[in-house]
């Protein structure tokens, strides 16, 4: 460095063409990387089914698209920042931010030209691919989820281990481990949701419901009231007050009709067990209990239902179509 006769420090051209050079060394020492793996079971008749997953450093200013896919495409960024463009809108990303591909949705995405990211990335098809993705909150119209500091990147990693692996169980690991990521991003999005006060006549519903989806799958099972309050950390009488003025029946009530109306479609549907077997089938050991409740519900006792409903069934299975 040399300095003029008015006191001012310079640099020579040669110093400054090098300084010049190193700042963008610098920016072309992030080495790009690309490692995928695929899945190597031909099971795309799945309901779900993860076709390849991969990891990628990506370069400054790398960018794909604007381009489709016919297929699921998931991303989850580790480090660094990009953007992400949807037909409709731009989304600027960092670590722990996922967005996600739809099939048939016109979409690029870029990373950024000083801190480019790196990302790990699943592909995935099947018919309940879209429910489930939806469980997360990922959907077409919103892409993309803010999860800083969930763990939810780290389930892609086994996918791609047991694909690269060639492991005969690697469909069920893929599977697996998606539903515990998806798992993960819905966890980080109830957070989010808490912090927004639910209104009480929503919050009085989403209970409701979950008391009924409880009963309606446990109902085969020695299930009591007294369990239901535990699991969902309510009072009873809190609880029995609210489904009544929900459903219009006490919840003991609507899970004995439940009950009885599981019984009364084996009946139907399984003439060669006993009574005692479908009491015990839905959740009722004692099959007199069951016949009582059964005359209260539908005014006839369970035998006398099933004769009725096989000769009807034996009747229709008799009749000829006319000829004409």
């Amino acid at each position: 460095m040399s300095t003029t006769s008015d006191g001012l420090n310079t640099i020579p051209l040669d110093e400054s063409l090098n300084a010049s050079l190193d700042e963008d060394r610098g920016r072309s020492t992030v080495l790009d990387t690309y490692e995928v793996a695929t899945n190597p079971t031909a099971s795309e008749q799945d309901s779900l089914h993860v076709l390849f997953a991969g990891e990628s450093q990506t370069k400054p200013g790398h960018k794909l698209g604007p381009k489709f896919y016919d297929y699921y495409l998931l991303h989850h960024v580790i480090e660094g920042c990009g953007e992400f463009s949807t037909e409709s809108r731009t989304y600027r990303l960092g670590p722990g931010d996922a967005f996600l591909i739809t099939p048939n949705q016109l979409v690029s995405y870029m990373s950024d030209a000083d801190n480019p990211w790196r990302y790990q990335w699943i592909a995935v098809k099947g018919n309940q691919a879209e429910a489930l993705f939806r469980q997360g909150g990922l959907t077409t119209e919103q892409p993309v989820v803010h999860c800083p500091g969930t763990q939810a990147a780290a389930w892609m990693q086994p996918i791609r281990a047991a694909f690269q692996a060639r492991e005969h169980t690697c469909n069920l690991t893929a599977a697996g481990c998606m539903h515990l990521m998806i798992a993960a991003y819905a966890s980080q999005q109830q957070r989010v949701d808490e912090s927004v006060p639910l209104k009480p006549e929503n919050e009085a519903q989403q209970i409701v419901r979950q008391m009924i989806r409880m009963m309606s799958t446990q109902y085969a099972h020695p299930f009591t009231m007294e369990q239901m309050a535990s699991s969902l950390g309510y009072n009873r009488a809190y609880l029995s007050r609210l489904f009544k003025q929900a459903a219009g029946m006490s919840p003991v009530t609507f899970l004995l009709k439940l009950r009885i109306d599981k019984g009364r479609l084996l009946l139907r549907e399984r003439p060669e067990l006993t009574i005692e077997q479908i009491a015990a089938s839905v959740g009722i050991p004692d099959a007199l209990y069951f016949s009582k409740q059964f005359r209260r519900f539908y005014q006839q006792a369970p035998s006398q239902y099933r004769k009725q409903a096989l000769f009807h069934k034996q009747d229709r299975s008799n009749e000829l179509p006319s000829n004409r």
